[in-house]
């Protein structure tokens, strides 16, 4: 939720790639910046929308800032009456009382050209908004106020009080906006037609933003919350001033010296209330529970378009949980639609797309998304525009790189493989047959695995997703298994799951399972410079055995058998650790291996595990200690990964 929210129509995207990550054979046009784009909205906005603000009394008179960007007559093509599109956020609608113009609900430019009544609100208790901000407003289901009541007493206003609508009102919104998109429809107002929650925040816990596997997102969280999002004394117009200095930008040397979550969680780390309840709350608590927005996904009207990017660092678990819930408790909503793309966090609203860091797709994807996917779904909602209706689930197949159409998702036909770890780093598709065959690795909290091979400042470099991990297999931590080159293609979807057969010397241990596409040696990239010694800027990228990561996950092993309750590891006992990853659509090409990584530190994405059973968040810096893990591969206790495949 934090990196995104702090700084022409591809006609062959269908087509069947024939290579893996195939370079553009022609250069994609320049991509303007960000600061140029923004600057193309704002005068676009001068001569065609006209600037409103209002405090919008809620039913318990709380009022809640709202700006409205209302057509300006003539012009636009269409003439009227027009829908309204709204976002609502917690990170300021910006240009309190003053004709500054600040786009915050929509980056599409097909959209805006289009001509909508726009709308911007900030959220209860949030900048010039009133009332008190909660984490994740928990749902009352009709027996109190939360987001749902919010916005439907804000749509009520809208209708009787904007002129010229056409009665229509949809809603979207990036990361926490995303949540509040998808927490507004809950019993929605009968006018929203169209929602689409991106990115949205659902669980906080449950492999969103706070924790994965029981693991606490340190890095992503702290450099969120210690500079820049914090409590305020609202109504508000400007920030107080954050002083809060890293004092390096080295962010592994940082998190190591300061050494501790409860130091991290005290002023010499910045904090404040908000980071306080991520830190001390490190089961799947109350707390936690109360904010889960999935189970009250109830009386959803409208047509709900769920987007999210399989390379989203932040907020990657949202749109698929949106998907499930709607299915499950609004059956009668207008759709439920699933959209996934090559994209880091919100990356399907800025820039074109065709990569991110070493690994190019193609085609501009984002473009793709903006003119083919996002604008006809709300011009047929609102606007009752023709179209060609969406599928249930519209995914961009990585690895092929072509767009996917599905009826459901995971697709129906997959079959649940799964591919074994084997002796001497193998894997293959058949269970070991081996009476004793195991693998072992030291652990030293004091010396943990990276996340990256590079220096990472504040705010986790999105690209970590997709980037090479040969630098992780050069230590003696990290266990790796690959199978021989593949003689066919192979493609995954859905959730991946890993079930393994662990011991350890400690009494807790987190075990981090990374997916990878390995590239062959003979991989020809069009895009590679031949510089020889002649190497003289940055360093050269050769994709040739390139460790392409799909996906990487953690698993706190005092979690296995329960979130609510955890339970110390008897050391050296065999214990099943079996957890499910985030969801993926890949196609592992012909002549590519296919790859599995185990380790049990990834720092500082996630916090250190002393490898001794307590609360970590009380940890002192004596507690951590090294511990001996073991993974086993053997006819009685089996590792691998149970993979969803694709028939031929």
């Amino acid at each position: 939720m934090n990196v995104f929210w702090r700084r022409a129509a591809v006609v062959g995207i269908l087509a069947v790639g024939a290579a893996a990550v195939t370079a553009q054979t022609t250069a994609p046009a320049a991509t303007p910046s960000p600061q140029q784009r923004m600057q193309a909205m704002v005068e676009f906005y001068k001569t065609h929308y006209a600037k409103h603000e209002y405090r919008v009394a809620m039913r318990d008179g709380v009022k809640l800032y709202t700006v409205v960007y209302t057509p300006i007559a003539g012009a636009f093509e269409d003439k009227g009456p027009y829908p309204f599109l709204m976002s609502r956020t917690p990170y300021s609608c910006g240009g309190y009382d003053s004709d500054v113009i600040q786009p915050r609900v929509t980056q599409n430019m097909d959209m805006l050209k289009s001509g909508y009544i726009l709308v911007c609100q900030d959220v209860r208790g949030r900048w010039e908004s009133e009332g008190t901000w909660f984490e994740m407003t928990p749902s009352k289901d009709g027996k109190g106020i939360d987001e749902s009541t919010d916005m439907y007493d804000t749509v009520d206003w809208l209708l009787k009080n904007v002129s010229g609508n056409n009665g229509n009102v949809g809603i979207l919104g990036i990361s926490y906006p995303g949540f509040y998109t998808a927490a507004s429809i809950v019993d929605g107002h009968p006018a929203i037609k169209a929602a689409s929650p991106q990115a949205p925040i659902v669980d906080l816990w449950m492999g969103d933003d706070a924790y994965h596997g029981g693991a606490f997102m340190l890095d992503a969280n702290h450099s969120f919350y210690a500079p820049f999002f914090a409590p305020q004394k609202n109504p508000l117009k400007v920030q107080e001033r954050n002083d809060f200095d890293f004092g390096t930008k080295d962010m592994y040397a940082y998190y190591l010296k300061m050494g501790t979550l409860a130091k991290l969680d005290s002023p010499a780390g910045g904090t404040n209330a908000y980071f306080h309840d991520q830190v001390v709350h490190t089961t799947y608590d109350g707390y936690w529970q109360a904010r889960n927005l999935g189970p009250h996904l109830h009386g959803v009207k409208a047509a709900v378009m769920a987007v999210g990017g399989w390379f989203d660092a932040e907020d990657l678990a949202g749109p698929v949980k949106v998907f499930h819930s709607v299915a499950r408790l609004s059956p009668e909503a207008a759709a439920d639609t699933l959209v996934e793309g090559p994209w880091v966090h919100g990356g399907w609203s800025r820039g074109n797309g065709a990569s991110l860091g070493d690994i190019q797709f193609g085609s501009n994807t984002a473009e793709f998304y903006r003119t083919n996917i996002e604008a006809p779904f709300f011009a047929h909602y609102l606007k009752d525009a023709a179209w060609t209706p969406l599928p249930k689930a519209y995914t961009f197949e990585t690895g092929s790189n072509v767009w996917k159409k599905y009826d459901a998702w995971p697709p129906k036909q997959a079959v649940a493989k799964t591919i074994y770890f084997q002796a001497n780093g193998g894997l293959g598709w058949t269970a070991p047959t081996e009476k004793s065959s195991k693998d072992e690795y030291v652990s030293d909290p004091a010396h943990p695995v990276p996340f990256t091979q590079y220096v990472a400042e504040a705010d986790v470099p999105q690209r970590y997703m997709d980037d090479d991990q040969r630098f992780a297999t050069r230590r003696s931590d990290v266990l790796v298994y690959e199978t021989e080159p593949l003689t066919e293609d192979i493609t995954v979807v859905g959730p991946v799951k890993p079930v393994l057969k662990i011991a350890s010397t400690g009494t807790d241990s987190d075990f981090v399972v990374k997916l990878i596409d390995v590239f062959p040696e003979d991989y020809k990239d069009p895009n590679e410079a031949d510089e020889g010694k002649h190497v003289t800027s940055g360093t050269p990228v050769f994709l040739q055995g390139y460790q392409m990561m799909v996906r990487g996950e953690p698993m706190r092993a005092k979690f296995r058998d329960s979130w609510e309750k955890p339970e110390a590891l008897v050391p050296g006992k065999v214990t099943s650790v079996d957890f499910t990853m985030q969801d993926v659509n890949h196609t592992f090409l012909k002549g590519h291996r296919i790859m599995v990584q185990v380790q049990s530190s990834w720092f500082p994405l996630i916090d250190r595990n002393p490898q001794v059973f307590e609360d970590i968040a009380k940890a002192k810096p004596e507690d951590f200690k090294k511990a001996t893990e073991t993974v086993f591969h053997q006819a009685d206790a089996a590792s691998g990964l149970e993979l969803l495949v694709m028939p031929k």
